[in-house]
């Protein structure tokens, strides 16, 4: 009797991002926070692995040591989510290379979510467009659509609406301090800044004629702020000595997402290896498009 052969999708890459700025414009009446930010894609990814399974059991393996990940975490969900949308009967073995840092606010998880989305249409070939796997990824978290959707953008609502944005390369560092900060404490606090004004995607981009906004990155990175970094500066103090940290590298930083990472642009090489220990220290490039950007059609 012949044996159906088992298929694989190896070393997956499921990219982080960094928040340019991140303004809190008011709440909608669901208690839902309306927001504008640039999503920049970075290349510091996780890996992940695919192996088909005959049953429709999902399962999840971590592959990097330290703390372990929880059983119902975003890739079970987002395996489970497209099951459930599409009545598949297949199921999957993900083995997941943790490498981006927990409670960052560099979209860890739901990029991981993204990429198991794309992966299992492809592994279960299900042929769903872009659109029809954001409306699933929408359900697991705001940020999902984004990384579905493969491009740095501006974003406005509360994650959803999505303009692609170019921007020239360029290096950063990210410093993320062994601290966290809980992401629903920093919505949830009474210091949280929710009524910045109303910014305009003309009143950053270098030109709003292209198809595609253009943009320069010092001036984007001299735009806005983070609303939510003064609260995380509060709840987790390591964010200001992150922050001082660069500076006294001649580095201006600023906290992307909710989580505790700060991030700078570096416009030249330089020796960062006094990092106080147990901060990670992270070099990396911004990208133009996510890795698995042709694996879906629009």
């Amino acid at each position: 009797m012949s044996r159906t052969p088992l298929l694989r999708l190896y070393d997956v890459p499921a990219p982080a991002k960094l928040n340019l700025f991140l303004h809190i414009t008011g709440r909608r009446p669901d208690g839902y926070h309306l927001l504008q930010s640039v999503f920049m894609l970075i290349d510091w990814c996780d890996r992940l692995h695919f192996e088909w399974r005959r049953d429709a059991g999902v399962s999840r393996e971590d592959l990097t040591p330290g703390a372990p990940l929880p059983a119902e975490d975003l890739c079970v969900r987002a395996a489970r989510a497209l099951q459930q949308a599409t009545g598949c009967t297949q199921g999957v073995h993900i083995g997941l290379e943790k490498r981006l840092p927990a409670e960052a606010g560099l979209g860890g998880g739901s990029s991981d979510a993204a990429t198991c989305l794309l992966a299992l249409n492809r592994l279960w070939g299900l042929g769903l467009n872009r659109a029809q796997l954001a409306a699933i990824g929408l359900q697991l978290g705001a940020d999902v659509p984004f990384f579905l959707d493969g491009r740095n953008a501006w974003v406005e609502g509360v994650g959803e609406q999505l303009s692609p944005l170019s921007l020239p390369p360029a290096r950063f560092v990210v410093v993320k301090p062994p601290g966290g900060a809980s992401t629903q404490r920093i919505f949830s606090s009474p210091d949280l800044k929710r009524d910045t004004k109303t910014a305009t995607i003309q009143g950053f981009a270098a030109n709003d004629s292209c198809e595609r906004l253009t943009c320069e990155i010092q001036s984007l990175l001299d735009f806005g702020h983070n609303d939510l970094q003064p609260v995380a500066q509060a709840l987790c103090p390591d964010v200001g000595h992150c922050i001082r940290w660069l500076q006294g590298h001649g580095l201006q930083g600023r906290m992307t997402g909710s989580g505790t990472a700060v991030f700078a642009q570096m416009l030249q090489s330089q020796d960062l290896s006094d990092a106080p220990s147990g901060w990670t220290v992270r070099e990396c490039s911004n990208m133009d498009a996510h890795p698995l950007l042709d694996w879906c059609t629009d």
